[in-house]
């Protein structure tokens, strides 16, 4: 009777898991889609006068979902406190996707101005949100079905969706862009003039799908139990902030364990992407693939970690993972940079190759003259250099010319770079397998949701989402420096180590004081 039991309860913390992982991991996809195409978006919804601030306006706007993110905590924990898990996280899934197909529709700033980026700032507003509430919801709901024993273990599946999401956004953005036309140049141009809005389309499909399996989803057995015995919080964010001891454990999670485990985790996945494009020039379908499979091999070491810290507890494999990032940043991002270096590498004249071509505008007396030029370096690197002017035929007199510029790496190189950016991602799954486990444990039920929900969406949506942004900032303020956006993450790393080692508790299979 027993062992039938045990495999009923196996087969339902599957299926709760399952449940909340595929509606958890479509968030992030609708949340992260933004990020992964910042730069196509910054030249569609900003005037292209200036591609580094259009590019840093767009940075802006995908920090700003992060920075509302805490208010969505507050929101929706205190929702989901007050009527429960399953409808709450049923919410902000159907405002995330909704949010994410409308930036699919809104026309650029060549049609509309400045109304496309105020737009596009204010569904992104929607979407921080709407996550603000999700995570909290997701890891609270899986945390309560599972045994106190194996709680590390069973969250760090919702764990995973984060960086699944990216790797689905990442890898729906190649599909679409090679699907577009057999011409390589010809799928570019395509995919940055109107290709880029089918992943955003996408999502409503995959949020479709994501409530049909949510709508059949039973609720906590935890909160179910308080509510039938009328224990549930009147007023959560009272007894969440007023609290003295409740506070201090907000607290303590925010500057111990989720500020430090933020920036490890913006760093490592969408820094790291920024830096592949804009330092290292790397080309852009690589840098992708890089990430992409990066992000494959890494993986599975949150569920390792997460079932590790059943073991051994969470603190030390969290702390771990800050001091490792905070030691190895700079030098592993200086050989990112000499991987792509072409300074030292002597040009193989007989390989390079220039291609013109003038493509003429209808009722004018100028053309677009577009120049290619390939040239290929005795280290394996094909750069590849794009100019495009507009040239007047009087006088031959052109306007600012736009330059790019992209480096295609040998095999070496290429999987030179996937393990750097493997090696990065590794931290994150030390400092995020275990963390739900460990802030499910902090708090009560009654107050659950709100209370873990606030510090992780401020280490998360302020610290963290604002890592690409500063770091790519501080590189166009100190330009000698090309590492000098390393110090914001290392700097908070190091100071969560220090708090975290001090006066957080080392947690072993511990049931909550419920």
């Amino acid at each position: 009777m027993s062992k039938a039991v045990n495999i009923s309860e196996n087969k339902q913390i599957r299926q709760v898991i399952a449940a909340s992982s595929v509606g958890t991991l479509i968030e992030w996809y609708d949340f992260y889609i933004f990020g992964s195409l910042a730069p196509i978006i910054a030249a569609q919804f900003f005037p292209k006068t200036n591609p580094t601030a259009a590019l840093l306006s767009t940075l802006a706007t995908f920090a700003a979902g992060f920075i509302v993110r805490p208010f969505g905590a507050l929101v929706f924990g205190r929702l989901g406190d007050l009527v429960g898990r399953k409808y709450t996280f049923l919410l902000t899934l159907i405002l995330m996707g909704g949010s994410t197909f409308a930036i699919g529709l809104i026309p650029g700033y060549g049609k509309i101005g400045f109304a496309a980026p105020l737009l596009v700032l204010l569904l992104r507003l929607i979407q921080g949100l709407a996550l603000g509430g999700e995570y909290g919801g997701a890891a609270t709901y899986v945390a309560e079905h599972a045994p106190p024993a194996r709680r590390g273990f069973f969250t760090s599946w919702i764990q995973t969706t984060a960086t699944l999401g990216l790797l689905l956004s990442l890898g729906i953005i190649l599909l679409t862009r090679q699907s577009l036309d057999a011409k390589p140049e010809v799928s570019i141009a395509k995919f940055e003039d109107w290709g880029w809005r089918i992943p955003f389309w996408v999502s409503i499909l995959l949020v479709g799908i994501s409530i049909y399996i949510r709508m059949r989803m039973k609720e906590s057995p935890m909160f179910t139990k308080l509510k039938s015995e009328g224990k549930t919080s009147s007023n959560p964010l009272k007894e969440s902030f007023t609290n003295k001891s409740n506070l201090k454990m907000v607290l303590l999670a925010l500057f111990g364990a989720v500020m430090g485990q933020g920036v490890v985790w913006y760093t490592g996945q969408f820094y790291a992407q920024t830096f592949l494009e804009n330092i290292c020039k790397t080309d852009f379908g690589q840098s992708r693939t890089i990430l992409i499979w990066a992000i494959v091999l890494a993986t599975p070491l949150f569920i390792f970690f997460g079932y590790w810290s059943d073991k051994i507890g969470r603190k030390w494999i969290m702390m771990t993972g800050l001091l490792l990032a905070a030691l190895t940043y700079r030098p592993i991002y200086k050989q990112m940079i000499e991987v792509t270096a072409t300074s030292s590498a002597l040009v193989q004249d007989g390989l390079t190759k220039v291609e013109r071509s003038l493509t003429p505008i209808e009722g004018k007396n100028y053309g677009l003259l577009t120049m290619t030029t390939y040239t290929h370096f005795d280290n394996g690197i094909l750069e590849k250099q794009v100019v495009k002017d507009t040239l007047y035929n009087t006088d031959q007199k052109s306007v600012k010319p736009e330059k790019k510029m992209s480096r295609t790496l040998p095999q070496n190189k290429y999987w030179q770079m996937v393990m750097l950016i493997f090696i990065q991602i590794v931290y994150v799954t030390m400092v995020y397998g275990p963390i739900a486990a460990f802030l499910v444990e902090l708090f009560p039920t009654k107050i659950r949701y709100t209370s873990m929900s606030l510090p992780y969406h401020i280490g998360n949506g302020v610290f963290g989402g604002l890592t690409p942004f500063i770091a790519l900032l501080l590189t166009t303020i100190y330009t000698q420096d090309a590492l000098v956006g390393l110090w914001y993450p290392i700097i908070v790393a190091a100071v969560c180590l220090v708090i975290g080692s001090l006066y957080i508790n080392n947690r072993i299979d511990k049931n909550v004081n419920d």
